[in-house]
């Protein structure tokens, strides 16, 4: 090689020198904080301006698309204080260099200061005073309501027609997309309070409160409502109506269309999940009315009466879909569970399998349809179709809390635990304070052996109002079952003391069974087997204490005369899957038609314990 070539080669700058040299490097810098303090300003400021979320996802990706070009500009121009200049152009000399990196410098020290501050703004102002509401209150979404029960003006008997009037508004709020709408169960647990906005906005987790008062009279309805922003109590929009009562659908119409453009929220796109109403296609008006006392009832969980009612709904109107559906899921919980003569319950589950078929072939896309036929599946131990028909119900109506709640029992009946758990999980964003949500998570959790989770929802669980009086004893019982998971006897046996005395035996039985000392197990189980009215009364906790005992054979003999009504448990409970890998308790599950042992993936009481607890 010449010397000269040689001398060339050996002194040709690195690439790294040269990107210095043309600024390229600072250029570069500038680009990414540029696109990083943009980023902060439309992720801030989007939800003000109610900006769509895909335009922060284009911005970024249109920046990853330009870096290549803006670095390529960097390398073959240079910034002078005569302008933009070719590199080539550049006088050789490094002054005029220097001044264009002392540029790049202060203005990429800008772009970083602001960018700096706006993200401390945002973490430290923002968050933090939104935090100050209350846990969970700095994820409270902009476009959220809570619809709370409309004040009746009317006389006493027209409560269900406001009730019925409120929850209407929450169905039909619901098919809006992006709008988180609480369910009924939370926000009617606000009627007559004494909390201002800003107190029931934080334990419900919205931004915004739908309330008013209603009056029905003759053949007119008077309804006011306004829009109130739940953090300053400031109202946001409010309307007075007064129509005639057969125009009653029309004036719903207009209310939620003015809720939700106070809102700015659009309807569930045509590939969204299906529109799902409660009204009657027909428009009937006297259907319409006997649905919402039929509702009433099924609140109150009268559901022979609730029947009625809607059984008086689909006479007028043979039409009703949704009303069908009520009607199937009324007559199928009072023959499942309210211990009617064999005859009557054969008759109502009839019905109830009829009005189901009935519902389906009115409204294919009716979630609770759905639902409905789920659930008299599960309750004839067919757990293939139940666990079919719920994943449609849900899939239809996946913010209708009926559906959620019905079909997290029947998923967990038929031994899909994980599913059901996320539709318990899903339920908890729209109903914050309903009780017997977060007791069944937290007996679904108990059953994965996630115990720590399951101890937190227990005690929100009992933290919250008890408005059935059969709640208390389920948490008491959950609590006991909980301290015999962790192997901690004594807290098991002091739990099963605040049980109801009439039945504090069994439950001490039952409490003692896992402890270290097998005398006092023993004598507990003998004096629950002495008192045989009591023990006769409720065979599947006998069932439960000759699990934990390891007594296959009394189990299985105790385990033949569970009424179904208790059988549809069984998936569900850690202590009787003890008995999983019996062959005797195999068959039986196979006799009855429960899914098999192998295949429900509740964890039993024995693997919990040996796993030790398992952190939430």
């Amino acid at each position: 090689m010449p010397a000269r070539a040689a001398y060339c080669v050996a002194n040709r700058p690195s690439l790294l020198s040269e990107l210095k040299r043309r600024n390229v490097l600072r250029a570069g810098a500038l680009y990414l904080g540029t696109v990083w303090l943009l980023a902060q300003v439309i992720t801030q400021l989007g939800p003000v301006f109610d900006t769509p979320a895909w335009i922060a996802r284009w911005f970024l990706a249109l920046s990853a698309v330009g870096f290549p070009f803006w670095i390529a500009l960097a390398w073959f121009y240079e910034l002078t204080p005569e302008g933009l200049k070719r590199e080539r152009d550049v006088a050789p000399d490094e002054s005029t260099r220097q001044v264009t990196r002392r540029r790049l410098d202060r203005a990429i020290i800008a772009v970083l200061t602001v960018a700096v501050v706006l993200l401390l703004t945002n973490t430290f102002m923002w968050h933090k005073g939104a935090g100050l509401r209350g846990d969970g209150a700095a994820a409270i979404p902009a476009k959220s309501v809570a619809v709370l029960p409309l004040v009746n003006g009317g006389d006493e008997g027209e409560q269900f027609f406001s009730d019925g009037l409120s929850e209407s508004l929450i169905v039909a709020l619901s098919q809006f997309q992006g709008l988180k709408v609480i369910g009924r169960n939370s926000s009617f647990q606000f009627r007559d309070t004494k909390d201002d906005s800003a107190a029931i906005g934080r334990k419900l987790g919205v931004a915004h409160l739908l309330e008013g008062s209603v009056q029905h009279a003759g053949d007119m309805v008077r309804i006011s409502v306004e829009l109130i922003d739940a953090a300053s109590g400031q109202t946001r929009w409010s309307q007075h109506y007064d129509r005639p009562y057969k125009d009653l659908f029309a004036l719903q119409d207009d209310i939620t269309q003015a809720v939700a453009g106070a809102l700015h929220a659009k309807l569930l796109s045509s590939g969204a999940a299906a529109k799902q109403t409660d009204r009657p296609p027909s428009g009937n008006i006297d259907a319409y009315n006997a649905y919402l006392q039929g509702l009433k009832y099924w609140h109150d969980e009268r559901f022979a009466k609730a029947a009625g009612y809607m059984t008086q709904a689909v006479q007028v109107d043979p039409g009703y879909a949704m009303a069908w559906a009520q009607l199937s899921g009324s007559w199928s919980t009072v023959a499942a569970f309210q211990n009617e003569p064999p005859e009557a319950a054969n008759e109502h589950m009839r019905i109830a399998r009829l009005a189901a078929d009935k519902a389906l072939q009115l409204s294919p896309e009716l979630g609770p349809a759905h639902a409905a036929l789920a659930y008299l599946k599960v309750y004839h131990f067919d757990h293939q179709d139940a666990s079919t028909g719920c994943r449609r119900a849900v899939q239809l109506a996946p913010k209708d809390g009926t559906v959620l709640n019905g079909c997290g029992y029947v998923l967990a009946q038929v031994g899909k635990l994980g599913e059901a758990i996320q539709l318990r999980a899903r339920l908890l964003s729209t109903e914050p304070l309903y009780t017997i949500n977060y007791l069944q998570y937290a007996r679904l959790l108990m059953a994965a052996g996630r115990l720590d989770e399951a101890e937190k929802y227990l005690r929100t669980a009992e933290s919250l109002p008890q408005t059935n009086p059969e709640w208390q004893q389920k948490i008491i019982f959950s609590r006991m079952v909980d301290a015999m998971m962790r192997g901690d006897a004594k807290a098991a046996m002091d739990i099963a003391a605040e049980m109801p005395a009439e039945d504090r035996v069994l439950y001490t039985a039952l409490a003692a069974q896992p402890g270290p000392d097998r005398a006092v197990a023993d004598a507990a189980l003998a004096n629950a087997l002495a008192m045989k009215d009591l023990a006769d009364a409720d065979p599947y906790l006998i069932t439960e204490i000759y699990a934990l005992r390891g007594d296959a054979g009394h189990a299985m003999q105790w385990l033949q005369r569970v009424s179904p009504g208790d059988l549809i448990f069984l998936p569900t409970d850690p202590l009787i899957m003890n008995l999983r890998e019996d062959p005797r308790f195999i068959a039986f599950c196979r006799k009855v038609g429960l899914p098999p042992p192998d295949e429900v993936e509740t964890l039993s009481f024995d693997q919990i314990r040996a796993a030790g607890v398992v952190k939430g």
